[in-house]
């Protein structure tokens, strides 16, 4: 399967996911997000969040943005169904 079939499956779940949601979910699932990359940045650095940005405008992204734009599909669905599901989380 294509990277670019993977993010687009991806997509349509983290849709779907989020229709089923509250905006405290949805709201925890950002925080959550937030602080995964904190930690990142503090054990690696800064993240170049303009040429992330940079990404989401593109119509036709390489093959190495579009392994990145599926990974991170991946990870967000990931935090949704966790947030979903309950899974590991206690509400503050």
């Amino acid at each position: 399967m294509s990277e670019l079939s993977t993010f687009e499956q991806y997509y349509k779940l983290a849709d779907q996911l989020i229709e089923k949601m509250s905006k405290e979910d949805i709201a925890e699932c950002a925080r959550l997000l937030a602080l995964n990359v904190a930690h990142y940045q503090s054990k690696y650095g800064e993240l170049p969040l303009d040429e992330t940005l940079g990404m989401l405008g593109m119509s036709k992204p390489n093959d190495e943005q579009i392994q990145l734009i599926s990974d991170g599909m991946e990870v967000f669905v990931g935090v949704l169904g966790c947030v979903a599901s309950g899974i590991g989380l206690q509400k503050h």
